[in-house]
């Protein structure tokens, strides 16, 4: 998974108005008292234990720890009393065999593409264990070429190459990590004829610019290599069982037909390793935000720098293994509620994923002492250590395309961690879950600064994001960010509808080792969360939101934070396209004033940008008209739930809750977004070029992004008739609340 940085937990912004409390909807009398005497019981230090045990070896998908983690949790987990098993499914996870990198021109230099061992940290030593530095599913490749430098790689990058004159056609490009997903960087590098792409990480964004590179401080150093996957994006999972689980008889794509894979050869390299190649570029010096931090002229090129890249892999089917530990409930043992984080790492995976693994050890434990000291859950709890997250959510999305019949009708929520570290709570995911998250840490304290976690996270936000102080300051509830494809939430939220969230704390650290082999125990209790103290926060707030969720006689869903977020999409789509309309018509008309050609050096090549399509006006209308459905139908279950005041009948509430689950379903679209099915939810999507990030009904915007301006006009009727759906959804909880509540 990416690592959080401070900018993106607190672009997660806003509050708004505080609905009815979760408190008051028929709660048992003492699930206050459990909780705290939950929160009482979580221990730092075990955290801790946890961590150490965990990152003893690498453990990447097939790798002999991989497994013998999965085992070792499994026995704890049935230790503290829950029903536990591993799930086992066959993937394609390639690794590698041979990689080279080698400049030929205009002298010779070949990469190390290793990242040495540290004096002082134990487990660097451990060479032959470590998963070498690649990019999995880069296709197997052999080319020599020109290089050329293409900033981040981005679509906008090559526009602005065009304007140089320089094609990459027949060239290996060299792109820095950041501003987007790794996997775009190959994938728009081929679209415009690239053969071969290289990944480095700058200092500027993550090295010596930022702070103390390791092992004296925390930043990456400069042998550090960001290793990850590149497939590409149209679905998660085994890419040779696409929208099936894979299980033994599951019927498999052959290689050859695999469209994830990516087209042209790619490798990560540290900045040790790509300065010598950036140095030895010349052609046109870089536009000014192209420049990192290394202590070089940066010039795009091409030439005289000559590469030879070869990547061979091993593409064999691998097993990941799912540790599967259930609590099950008392009372209302077919509603589940689902927690997970992944447990494979890169290689020693301390921070990315360990860290929030070891909290969920030790909410199981907690829990298992809870049960020891007489609470049941009414709903069945169910936590998960996820493998083969790092390649493509691969254990995660399996076993959800496996139990999805099971999970839809049952599941109530699922709530992800990924990494954890120091500073401040965020939470991304479902807006009909926001009050409810924003209330459970109310009641758990921040470790460092002893004031509620809701409290600084919400100060934080009014601190940095100025534009959002009049509603922050109301004290309301916190907002989620949108989810993109970045963990494991993404199956449970964007195939499955489940209703889910996203947490953990983070911004505080001192740097980041992210997918390298240094990110392990000795760095992160140097550098991170030295002493545990946010994981227990984590396991605080995750374990009392599952016993909420469990307990609670009515579910905590709301729904008017969920008609504000969708108001706010709709304007950010009108907005947007007319913004996209004023650029279209001020780059035409400078064109036509001959302003590209009046302001470019007569001795540099300095092309004019080409005319652009105006997009045209967009009718959304049927979107303004679902989300005023949607808004009505929010309020109405606000009254509802403001009239019942925690006294609707027992007998009333299965079909009560039955109908709030369905609400997050019905945000489903049935044949999933136009350009890829798999993705199905509406309000937000993982974008095809973002990944990790989100776009807002992702439907219309895929198109936008596109320049394909009727395709996103058409795409509107049919997000509108989704969100009618909604609507009535949540007008048919409130009427079974309504009812229930009739004498």
């Amino acid at each position: 998974m990416r690592r959080f940085t401070l900018t993106l937990i607190c672009a997660f912004l806003g509050a708004l108005p505080a609905t009815i409390d979760a408190r008051a909807q028929g709660a048992q009398p003492d699930q206050h008292a459990w909780e705290q005497r939950f929160r009482q019981e979580v221990s730092a230090q075990r955290i801790g234990e946890y961590m150490k045990r965990l990152t003893a070896h690498p453990h990447a998908v097939s790798q002999p720890y991989d497994k013998d983690n999965a085992e070792w949790m499994l026995s704890q987990f049935k230790q503290w009393g829950f029903d536990a098993h591993i799930e086992t499914f066959q993937v394609l996870f390639p690794t590698p065999k041979e990689r080279v990198v080698e400049m030929i021109a205009p002298t010779r230099f070949t990469l190390k593409l290793q990242e040495p061992v540290v004096p002082g940290d134990p487990t660097t030593v451990q060479t032959g264990e470590q998963l070498p530095t690649y990019n999995a599913y880069s296709p197997d490749g052999d080319v020599t070429a020109p290089l050329v430098y293409v900033n981040y790689g981005d679509r906008e990058d090559y526009e602005q190459l065009d304007r140089l004159g320089i094609s990459v056609k027949g060239a290996i490009v060299i792109a820095r990590y950041g501003s987007a997903w790794r996997g775009t960087k190959p994938k728009v590098a081929a679209e415009h004829g690239a053969i071969g792409c290289l990944i480095y990480s700058d200092p500027q964004q993550d090295g010596y610019v930022e702070g103390v590179t390791f092992p004296e401080g925390g930043w990456r150093n400069k042998d550090g290599v960001q290793r990850g996957s590149v497939m590409d994006t149209d679905y998660p999972g085994d890419p040779t069982t696409p929208g099936a689980g894979s299980t033994a008889d599951a019927k498999r794509t052959p290689m050859s037909e695999i469209p994830t894979i990516q087209k042209i050869p790619v490798l990560p390299i540290s900045y040790a390793d790509a300065q010598p190649l950036l140095a030895a570029l010349a052609g046109p010096v870089a536009p000014d935000k192209w420049r990192g931090g290394l202590p070089i002229t940066y010039h795009v090129g091409p030439g005289p720098a000559k590469v030879h890249l070869k990547v061979t892999s091993d593409w064999t089917l691998k097993p990941v293994h799912d540790v599967i530990a259930t609590l099950k409930g008392s009372t209302y043992p077919d509603e589940w509620i689902v927690r997970g984080n992944h447990h494979d790492g890169w290689v020693y995976g301390a921070d990315d994923p360990t860290s929030g693994m070891s909290a969920v050890l030790e909410e199981g434990r907690a829990l298992g002492e809870m049960v020891k000291q007489g609470w049941r859950p009414k709903r069945t709890i169910i936590l998960c250590g996820w493998d083969g997250e790092e390649p493509g959510l691969l254990g995660s999305t399996e076993w959800v395309e496996t139990h999805l019949a099971d999970l839809q009708q049952h599941a109530v929520a699922y709530i992800n961690s990924d990494s954890n570290g120091r500073g401040f709570f965020y939470a991304g995911g479902s807006s009909s879950l926001e009050h409810f998250i924003s209330d459970v840490v109310r009641d758990v304290t921040d470790p460092e600064k002893k004031m509620p976690v809701y409290e600084r996270s919400r100060l934080a936000r009014i601190e940095r994001f100025p534009d959002q102080r009049a509603d922050l300051r109301r004290k309301g509830d916190l907002r989620n960010g949108e989810l993109g494809d970045g963990s494991d939430y993404t199956p449970f939220l964007h195939h499955a509808g489940i209703a889910s969230l996203n947490i953990g704390f983070g911004g505080e650290d001192d740097g980041t080792q992210y997918h390298s082999i240094y990110d392990d125990f000795y760095w992160y209790t140097h550098f991170a969360d030295t002493d545990f103290a946010y994981g227990a926060a984590l396991a605080q707030v995750s374990g009392t939101a599952l016993m909420r969720l469990a307990d609670v006689d009515v579910l905590p869903f709301q729904f008017t934070n969920e008609a504000a977020a969708l108001r706010r999409y709709v304007d950010h789509l009108e907005k947007d396209i007319k913004k996209l309309q004023d650029e279209a018509k001020e780059r035409n008309t400078e064109l036509d004033e001959g302003v590209f050609t009046a302001v470019a050096d007569p001795k540099k090549t300095e092309l004019p940008p080409p005319r652009l399509t105006i997009p045209p006006f967009m009718n959304i209308a049927a979107l303004e008209n679902a989300v005023a459905a949607v808004n009505d139908a929010a309020d109405r279950y606000s009254k509802a739930a403001a009239k019942a005041n925690g006294k609707t009948p027992a007998a009333s509430l299965p079909a009560i809750n039955a109908r709030l689950i369905a609400t997050e379903r019905a945000l489903l679209a049935p044949n999933g977004q136009p350009q890829r099915p798999w993705f199905k939810y509406v309000p937000f999507a993982p974008g095809a070029y973002s990944g990790y990030g989100a776009l807002e009904f992702g439907a219309v915007r895929e198109y936008l992004d596109q320049k394909k301006w009727n395709e996103a006009d058409d795409q509107i009727p049919a997000m509108a008739a989704v969100l009618m759906k909604n609507a009535e959804a949540i007008n048919a909880a409130a009427e079974e609340l309504e009812k229930a509540g009739k004498p």
